[in-house]
């Protein structure tokens, strides 16, 4: 790996677009390599698991359509040399996909508090994107199927699509996508940083040209920006799902 001179942080919520739009990056060839460099929690040395996302709820119709949590082992050790090893271009571009609360167990297992002065001092001249998506329902929904299948993008190998609706559990994750959402946004306010936004909708619609505007205000490029890989994996049982949510879940 050579000098890390310029690093893009592609901050998110699950199932927002952040994935189409880092394999676009990555295909570039100019904006790093961005991946969930740290989404294994310090407590089980894992990435967030099924249950996880429903801490505190005691429903159990719900938990029993999730896979039982691996308790796994405590892993306190730093991750960011590998992820600089990992995510940088020949370029001197290191590039990361982080959730919020990837930032908050980073800080943690740190020592250190969730604020940009941490980022700051470990990856070097920072560039912040923020991936937002409008549908905070439609988000939920897509998240709901995808923590039951783990079929987390497109072409992820699973058994059978067992997915069932259970409007209690949308309408706990659209809260829980809106949170932290919002927290992004107070962060970003809080630390004086000024965000590239990226909306999923405008993503979804024309993929390539939301790349190129990122290049472009990233000052990153000239580059060939390919064809988006992936397949979108909303379908009519989604749309389904969602038209029934919205006749149930709170506003």
């Amino acid at each position: 790996m050579g000098k890390v001179t310029k690093s893009l942080l592609v901050c998110a919520t699950p199932r927002s677009g952040s994935t189409l739009l880092c394999a676009l990056l990555d295909g570039t060839g100019v904006a790093g390599r961005p991946q969930e460099f740290f989404e294994r929690l310090s407590s089980s040395g894992l990435p967030r698991q099924p249950r996880e996302y429903f801490h505190g709820v005691d429903d159990a119709e719900l938990l029993g359509l999730l896979a039982p949590t691996d308790p796994g082992a405590p892993d306190d050790g730093d991750p960011i040399p590998q992820a600089l090893a990992k995510g940088t271009t020949g370029n001197g571009v290191f590039a990361t996909k982080l959730m919020w609360t990837h930032l908050l167990d980073l800080a943690d297992r740190l020592g250190r508090p969730a604020g940009a002065a941490l980022l700051a001092e470990r990856f070097p001249d920072p560039r912040y994107v923020h991936v937002t998506r409008a549908d905070k329902v439609a988000q939920a929904v897509s998240l709901w199927r995808a923590v039951q299948t783990r079929e987390w993008r497109a072409g992820d190998v699973v058994e059978r699509d067992a997915a069932v609706y259970h409007g209690g559990a949308i309408a706990h994750l659209a809260a829980q996508l809106a949170e932290q959402d919002d927290a992004w946004l107070a962060w970003f306010e809080r630390e004086g940083i000024e965000q590239v936004t990226v909306r999923y909708e405008a993503l979804a619609d024309d993929p390539r040209a939301v790349v190129a505007g990122v290049l472009e205000d990233l000052e990153l490029g000239p580059a060939e920006i390919p064809e988006p890989p992936l397949r979108r994996q909303g379908d009519d049982r989604s749309a389904r799902w969602v038209e029934r949510a919205r006749a149930e879940v709170p506003a």
